[in-house]
């Protein structure tokens, strides 16, 4: 971390040592159109507003985002700064999420039910077979 213009910048070593990644993962995140660090010389600066982008993204990913859904929101802020837009595109999306995910816990529910009912039926049989009830 340096100052640079009175604002406080990052390296890539910096911000990936922070939030744990690879400095490849944040180059993939620039080459998405996600970030967007200046440069002096070959070096890449990152500002506290990349720090903020990284850590949405992030964020965004552990809640099952995809990389395009945080690029729309992202676009949405940039070409307008009013965050009601970007609040209900979010609250949108973080219903879809939800059911999406309520629908995989039925499934996971469903699968796990099966799942008993075979067991039960292998302990039947092989408690069977130890008493010498089936051939």
């Amino acid at each position: 971390m340096s100052k640079y213009d009175d604002e406080t910048t990052y390296s890539i070593g910096e911000l990936a040592r922070e939030f744990d990644i690879t400095p490849r993962s944040i180059r993939f995140y620039e080459e998405q159109g996600l970030m967007s660090p200046s440069r002096t010389g070959q070096n890449r600066v990152y500002l506290n507003k990349d720090r903020v982008r990284l850590k949405l993204i992030l964020r965004g990913k552990r809640l099952g985002f995809s990389l395009a859904e945080v690029k729309t929101l992202f676009d949405m802020y940039d070409t307008n700064p009013n965050s009601a837009i970007q609040l209900e595109a979010m609250l949108e999306m973080t219903e879809q999420k939800r059911a999406v995910l309520k629908q995989q816990l039925e499934d996971i529910q469903m699968l796990m039910t099966e799942l008993d009912d075979v067991e039960a039926r292998c302990r039947e049989e092989l408690a069977e077979l130890k008493r010498g009830n089936i051939a």
